[in-house]
């Protein structure tokens, strides 16, 4: 029963204070709309827009000034960056040391310096990269060749032939590694490229039209003028294992050759360089009117670059 008595109480003192409470709210909004009207203002809204107006002018201010500083700030500025070299591994930092900065050395003292400077621990690649005053979209400034290399490549090269089978037995003969007539497109159906130079007769070319998206991305199609499709499989497979390789410029009028190993040492490796140096300045364009050979530097895989002599201008 107490409880009872209790619940009632409390429910008639609510039913009290909700008038109390409802006359307490109007008599607040009754006071704030007093309060407008005497500082002599319309509305609470119109408070709220002049509150956002103030607002919005403010941001305004700050943009315009973030615009005068950006303005004052001197054009091409940049964040202050390390130099390339100090980003470099410790072993390419020591290498560099080797290398004289803005020298350019003769032929044979630049690859015995880059030779010296490789920081690899395998046999790497000596590189040349020529820069030429070419314009590679000019057709016949498209500089595009072969040569042999009198003391090789330092690699295995895997020579494929497509051809006839008395010119795949003769193939075979001067050392081709696969040497195959229809079989061989049977190799090509199941992706199996497993070779380095592919060579084909003329009339067997048509054949392989139907995957030269296979061949052409991992340069493998045979071309005349790589010398890859000829009529004389024998002399292109000698050709091939003794050291013959394909240059071309690419978009940036270089062009990169590896001319041999670090294990070749200095003697070996100038020589490769000599006949691919004096091969590259007899393909100079006719219609080229300035300096052919722009500039020529070495290197070896991982190593720093050692600028040339260019005695081919």
């Amino acid at each position: 029963m107490n409880h009872r008595k209790d619940f009632m109480a409390e429910e008639e003192a609510k039913k009290v204070s909700e008038p109390a409470d409802a006359l307490q709210n109007e008599k607040t909004e009754v006071d704030e709309k007093a309060e407008f009207a005497k500082a002599g203002k319309k509305s609470k809204k119109h408070v709220e827009e002049v509150k956002a107006e103030e607002e919005r002018q403010a941001r305004k201010i700050e943009t315009q000034k973030a615009e005068k500083e950006a303005a004052e700030k001197p054009k091409g500025a940049r964040p202050v960056t390390r130099p390339l070299i100090e980003r470099r591994g410790k072993k390419y930092q020591e290498a560099y040391k080797l290398v004289e900065k803005g020298k350019a050395y003769s032929l044979k003292e630049g690859i015995e310096t880059a030779i010296k400077a490789s920081p690899a621990k395998f046999d790497a690649t000596v590189e040349l990269s020529v820069r030429l005053g070419v314009d590679p979209r000019q057709a016949d400034q498209n500089i595009r060749s072969t040569v042999v290399l009198p003391e090789g490549t330092g690699k295995t090269v895997k020579v494929a032939v497509f051809a006839p089978l008395d010119e795949a037995k003769k193939a075979v003969a001067a050392g081709a590694d696969i040497a195959e007539d229809a079989e061989f497109l049977n190799r090509l159906e199941k992706g199996d490229i497993e070779f380095d130079v592919l060579i084909s007769t003329p009339a067997y070319m048509p054949k392989l039209g139907k995957y030269a998206r296979l061949l052409g991305p991992k340069g493998l199609m045979p071309n005349p003028k790589a010398g890859t499709v000829t009529t004389n499989i024998e002399k292109a497979v000698k050709e091939a294992k003794a050291g013959k390789v394909e240059f071309r410029v690419d978009k940036q009028a270089i062009i990169h050759l590896g001319i041999g190993k670090v294990s070749f040492g200095a003697e070996r490796v100038a020589k490769n360089a000599e006949v691919f140096l004096d091969a590259l300045k007899s393909l100079r364009p006719a219609s080229l009117k300035g300096q052919y050979v722009v500039s020529i530097f070495v290197s070896t895989t991982m190593g720093p670059s050692v600028k040339l002599e260019n005695l081919y201008k």
